[in-house]
């Protein structure tokens, strides 16, 4: 098992990688334990689940709204939690955004710990401390900053993920080696086919690699005042064309790098090859790297994002593989690039 510690100015967190859910019990064996999940992870795992009271949610990200916030305040309330209680999110990106925003604003605030089960979560949605819901289509618009106790990442669990969600994670796994680690992105051109396989030791090795990234960048900067914004690689308008055509956020994420490694060509930062790169890794992955949703569709709502600063945006670009920079873009100039 590999242990990485994420320091936040107030808080203090425990990224546990090759753990079991098994053993979740060891880390809340002292408080009243809450736990939500979702159908799916329910079918799966509640034979291992901890005896405690429990709140399914459905699968996806329409679940992530203020009505099933709401519905589960009410539950905790006639279960009889209290600022003591502890809460588990166990699921993928959605059940941990949802977990940590409901543990976040219940009673002020109460303890809580995920245990991902998607590679998506844990190499991303879990590590650093956002917790949010979606608002109208738009992804978390409302949130907070707040640090998990643990996130237990079993490695196993991801055996029972469907190959696209698996490659859904593959996209933030590619993000990452693109902000700060060719190394590891020349691995995963070179090692393909045994990370799909699920070899377990390189995925082991992935999810550590991919924690300690953001942990670094999350501890620098836990709140998104500079460092941080250069995790939003490939959001910006990746998180457009999810919200535009409802496709997951990996697929989306997926278009988004290669959207900004274009605009990165554009501006002399990244070469052809490196672009061409990108393209095949995320290809050979089984990723989407165009859409054929409507480019002036996607800007309108990219328009409403929340990076968003007057007539500028905080955009990523690739300096190269394994490096990236922070540009405050005009939008006409992000508008007149699309129009090429």
């Amino acid at each position: 098992m590999e242990l990485v510690e994420v320091k936040g100015s107030e808080s203090f967190s425990q990224i546990l990688i090759g753990e079991s859910i098994d053993n979740l019990k060891n880390y809340t064996s002292n408080s009243k334990l809450f736990i939500i999940t979702d159908g799916n992870v329910k079918r799966l795992y509640s034979n291992r689940f901890p005896i405690a009271p429990l709140y399914c949610i459905e699968p996806g990200e329409t679940s992530k709204n203020f009505q099933t916030t709401i519905d589960i305040y009410r539950w905790l309330l006639e279960n009889n939690a209290d600022r003591s209680s502890f809460i588990v999110g166990i699921g993928g990106g959605v059940v941990c955004d949802m977990a940590g925003f409901v543990a976040s604003t219940f009673m002020r605030g109460v303890n809580f710990g995920f245990v991902a089960t998607t590679l998506l979560a844990q190499v991303d949605a879990s590590v650093g401390g956002k917790n949010g819901i979606d608002l109208d289509g738009y992804k978390n618009i409302i949130g907070t900053f707040n640090q998990p106790k643990f996130v237990i990442c079993d490695i196993s669990m991801l055996k029972t993920l469907p190959p696209i969600e698996f490659a859904n994670g593959m996209a933030e796994v590619v993000k990452h080696a693109l902000i700060s680690d060719k190394s590891m992105f020349d691995d995963i051109e070179k090692n393909r086919i045994e990370i799909l396989a699920l070899n377990e030791r390189l995925i082991e090795y992935l999810v550590t690699r991919n924690v300690r990234i953001k942990a670094s960048i999350v501890e620098a900067d836990e709140r998104e005042n500079g460092l941080r914004r250069v995790l939003n690689l490939g959001h910006t308008w990746g998180h457009a064309v999810e919200k535009l055509t409802g496709i997951p956020h990996g697929q989306a994420v997926s278009i988004g790098l290669v959207f900004a490694a274009n605009l990165s060509l554009e501006k002399g930062l990244l070469s052809l090859d490196e672009r061409n790169r990108l393209e095949s890794i995320l290809s050979n992955i089984g990723l989407p790297i165009t859409t054929d949703a409507n480019p002036k569709h996607i800007f309108e709502v990219l328009q409403k994002d929340k990076k968003r600063d007057n007539e500028l945006v905080h955009f990523v670009l690739m300096k190269g593989i394994g490096s990236v920079e922070v540009e405050k873009i005009n939008l006409k100039e992000l508008e007149k690039f699309i129009q090429k």
